[in-house]
């Protein structure tokens, strides 16, 4: 059977179910074919925790929010499928209705108590599960129902990453909480365009990619190991901070005015932290991940992903963070290109790390994360990690809930544990990004 994730760990009961398209395919099912893109990304999974107070959930039994499974996934088909190969080995999904586990459990403490004990973090909220070894049985979209004492909810997915990028599975579980919320299913989904996305020349990387790691599965184990134990800790900065820190790196750059996004001066302030606590020495090369959140409405899920390299001329422990955020927006690589070369010359049956291969920053701050409501109320507090991380860590940076001027940011990092909590003092004693706790 597919791997099922592990309740001992925490003080819960639980109980797991099977939620299939509302029409049954019959004879129909068909097979969705995997693009380059989906392969490279198939030993990740993508995990977004939302919290929702006693108010939000008031009236709403388990039956109720299963409920909009079985027509959303009408149109999700691929979602309850299953992986199969074709006789190259090239692996594919069977769109056979075999349906999405649903896990529902219940923890002996509050919400106010969990963030309390464990502030933005979500472990054991998201599902467990990988796939395989048995792939034939094994889920690609396993969501869990956590009922507080207090009568509040968390929910949680883990998301194959061969389904679709973040901002797929963001807009995924959105149409669920609409479709709640009395609106009709999608009578269909636009199929984006996945052609090469459009870069200047000069920007392009033709050659081997570098920003990937070729590894080794057990089996058909869809998980890659690691030399170093991953951890994970999320930094909530505030919209104030923010400014802070943008009018701080200004004030430090002797040159004119530099304009650069959040998401590249936090990339750019993380990278120079940890180059600190290595000596300075490294690393020298990131990965930068984008995707363009602006989909159409009703998208069919994709790995819409743009993955470029940056290289820096010098040791980024050194650099000012303000020229090194702008030269990570002007000066990275992509390397779409020689990835989907790559891909497909191994017709697709290699295994790859992305996400951590090198140290990786995710821009995922303009994606609709917080789309989701239930009985019109918004989550007091939402977070994303990734599992299936390699040991140069990745960066997540993410839209954070309203806090004045509603600007904040979510910033989940996965390290080996000790170069994480090194992160989390530095962060916290140079720069006053202080490890605090959610508050509704």
């Amino acid at each position: 059977m597919g791997s099922l994730p592990d309740f001992e760990t925490t003080p819960v009961s639980s109980r797991i179910s099977t939620v299939v398209p509302a029409t049954p395919r019959g004879e129909e099912n068909g097979a969705y074919q995997l693009n380059y893109m989906d392969l490279l990304m198939k030993l990740h999974y993508i995990r977004p925790v939302y919290f929702f107070s006693s108010e939000a959930v008031q009236g709403l039994t388990a039956c109720d929010l299963k409920g909009p499974m079985f027509p959303l996934l009408d149109k999700y088909s691929h979602v309850s499928g299953r992986i199969r190969r074709s006789e190259s080995g090239r692996p594919y999904i069977k769109c056979n209705d075999a349906g999405v586990r649903v896990a529902e459990s219940h923890q002996e403490i509050t919400l106010r108590e969990w963030f309390d004990e464990n502030g933005y973090g979500v472990e054991g909220l998201a599902p467990d599960h990988v796939l395989g070894p048995d792939l034939a049985f094994s889920p690609l979209l396993f969501i869990k129902f956590t009922w507080f004492k207090c009568g509040g909810l968390s929910l949680g997915l883990s998301w194959a990453h061969v389904l679709g990028d973040a901002v797929s599975a963001f807009n995924f579980i959105t149409k669920w909480s609409q479709i709640l919320a009395g609106n009709p299913p999608p009578k269909s989904l636009h199929i984006s365009n996945l052609s090469e996305p459009q870069f200047p020349t000069k920007s392009l990387n033709i050659e081997k990619p570098s920003i990937i790691k070729k590894t080794r599965i057990v089996g058909e184990f869809w998980l890659a190991t690691n030399d170093n134990d991953v951890a994970t800790h999320t930094f909530h900065i505030t919209s104030k901070q923010l400014q802070q820190l943008l009018t701080a790196t200004n004030q430090t750059n002797n040159a004119t005015k530099v304009e650069a996004s959040y998401f590249e001066i936090i990339s750019a302030l993380v990278w120079k932290c940890i180059a600190q606590i290595s000596d300075g020495s490294g690393p020298r090369v990131v990965t930068i991940c984008t995707s363009d959140s602006n989909r159409a409405e009703n998208e069919f899920p994709s790995n819409g992903l743009v993955l470029s390299k940056f290289e820096a001329s010098s040791a980024a422990g050194k650099s000012d963070v303000l020229k090194l955020a702008k030269l990570i927006a002007e000066k990275r690589t992509v390397e779409n290109h020689a990835m989907e070369k790559l891909v497909d010359e191994g017709e697709g049956k290699e295994d790859f790390i992305v996400y951590g291969a090198n140290l990786t920053f995710v821009d995922l701050e303009e994606a609709d994360f917080r789309g989701v409501k239930l009985n019109g109320h918004k989550p007091v507090m939402a977070n994303c990690t990734f599992r299936g991380v390699g040991d140069q860590g990745v960066v997540l940076v993410l839209p954070a809930p309203e806090d004045g001027g509603g600007d904040g940011r979510i910033v989940t990092v996965s390290l080996p544990g000790k170069e994480l909590d090194q992160l989390k003092a530095k962060l916290e004693g140079e720069w006053g990004i202080i490890c605090s706790r959610p508050g509704f």
